[in-house]
C-alpha cells in the first residue's frame, strides 16, 4: 500500500468499503431466516451471528493492525478502530430513527435490546478504564495479556448468556412466513461466505488506513476512530439498513449494541493476545477514554427511550434521542481530531 498514490488509497479504501457494503446484505437476510428456523429469536441472533459478522472487520483490522503495522502505532490503530466503531454505530441508531416510518423506533422494541444496551455500557466502561489504569499505573507489564482484557472477555461471554435467557423469556417471537420455503442450510451457506468477504476485504483497510493516516499527516488514533471505524462499521450500516427494510427493527437495533459489545469484550481481547510486547492497553492513546465516555452517554440515550416508551420529538420526523446522538457523534469527531493531532 506504500507505493499507491494518495488519489488511489482512496480510490481503494472506497473499493474495500463497497465489498463490505454488499456482503453485509446477505448477511442480514440469512441471518434472520436462521433466527426463525432455529427459533433462537431475533435479538440473541442479532448479537451472536449478525453483530459477530458485522465486526469481523474490526477484529481483522485489529488484529492485523498489531500484527503487520505493530509497535504503539499498530495497537492505536485498532484501539481507535474499535472505539469509534462503537460511535459509529450509535450514530447509525440515530439514522434509523429518521428512516423508520412507524414513529420512534427505539419506543417499538421489547426487553431484550435494553438488556444488550446494559451490558455493552458495562464493557465500554471497563475497555475505558483500562486504558486509565495502564496509563497511570504499571500493571502487569510482563504479561502477554492484560487482566483488563482477561476480564473483558469473561463479561462477554456471560453476556451473552444472560442475553440468551432474555430471548427465551421473551414473547416477542413471531412465525413468519415468508421464510416458510427457505432453507437453513442454505442460509447458513450464505452467510458464512459472505462473513468470509468481510474479512478479506477489511484485512486491507488496515493497511490502507495506516497509508492514508501517514500521506494525510493524521494521528493514527483520529484515523483509527473516524475513517477506519467508519469503513469497518459499514456492515453494521448496510445490515441495519436491510433489517428494516424487513420490518426487523429489534434485529437492527440488537446488531448495532451487540456490534459494541462485540467490539469491546472480544476484539480488543484477541488484539491484546496478538500484541506481544506487553499489554496492549498500556500504549493506546489516552484519547481513547474520552471515546468510552462519549459512547456511554449514547448508549444510555439510546436506552431510555427503550426502557422508558417515553417520547420527545421535533416535529413528525425528528426525535430528541436522534438529535442528541447527532451532536454526540460530532462532538466526539472535533474532540479526536483536536487532541490526536495536537499529539501528533
Amino acid at each position: 500500500m506504500d507505493s499507491l498514490s494518495l488519489p488511489l488509497l482512496w480510490v481503494v479504501l472506497a473499493g474495500l468499503a463497497a465489498i463490505i457494503l454488499i456482503s453485509a446484505t446477505q448477511l442480514t437476510k440469512n441471518a434472520d431466516i436462521i433466527a426463525f428456523k432455529t427459533g433462537l429469536g431475533r435479538s440473541f441472533v442479532g448479537v451472536v451471528l449478525l453483530a459477530t459478522a458485522t465486526s469481523l472487520p474490526e477484529l481483522a483490522t485489529g488484529v492485523s493492525s498489531v500484527l503487520s503495522i505493530g509497535g504503539a502505532g499498530g495497537a492505536d490503530l485498532a484501539a481507535g478502530d474499535a472505539f469509534g466503531s462503537n460511535l459509529f454505530n450509535l450514530l447509525i441508531i440515530g439514522l434509523l430513527d429518521l428512516m423508520w416510518k412507524r414513529g420512534p423506533i427505539l419506543n417499538s422494541l421489547g426487553s431484550a435490546p435494553a438488556v444488550v444496551g446494559v451490558l455493552s455500557i458495562i464493557v465500554i466502561s471497563i475497555g475505558g478504564l483500562g486504558i486509565l489504569i495502564h496509563g497511570n499505573l504499571n500493571l502487569a507489564t510482563s504479561w502477554p495479556v492484560s487482566p483488563v482484557s482477561i476480564v473483558l472477555i469473561v463479561v462477554f461471554l456471560a453476556a451473552l448468556f444472560a442475553i440468551f435467557k432474555e430471548e427465551q423469556n421473551s414473547d416477542s417471537y413471531e412465525e413468519h412466513n415468508i421464510y416458510a420455503s427457505a432453507s437453513l442450510k442454505k442460509a447458513s451457506l450464505v452467510y458464512l461466505t459472505s462473513a468470509l468477504i468481510v474479512v478479506v476485504a477489511a484485512y486491507f483497510l488496515a493497511h490502507t488506513g495506516d497509508s492514508l493516516a501517514d500521506e494525510m499527516g493524521w494521528a493514527k488514533s483520529f484515523m483509527g476512530t473516524q475513517f477506519l471505524a467508519l469503513s469497518t462499521s459499514l456492515p453494521e450500516l448496510a445490515a441495519s439498513i436491510a433489517a428494516i427494510r424487513i420490518m426487523a427493527p429489534e434485529l437492527a437495533i440488537s446488531n448495532l449494541l451487540g456490534s459494541n459489545l462485540f467490539n469491546m469484550g472480544f476484539v480488543l481481547f484477541l488484539d491484546d493476545v496478538a500484541y506481544t510486547d506487553g499489554p496492549l492497553w498500556g500504549v493506546v492513546s489516552s484519547v481513547h477514554s474520552i471515546t468510552a465516555v462519549i459512547a456511554i452517554l449514547m448508549t444510555t440515550v439510546v436506552l431510555v427511550p427503550v426502557i422508558s416508551k417515553a417520547r420527545v420529538s421535533f416535529g413528525r420526523i425528528v426525535t430528541l434521542e436522534c438529535v442528541v446522538l447527532l451532536a454526540l457523534y460530532a462532538v466526539s469527531s472535533i474532540l479526536v481530531f483536536s487532541i490526536g493531532s495536537s499529539a501528533h
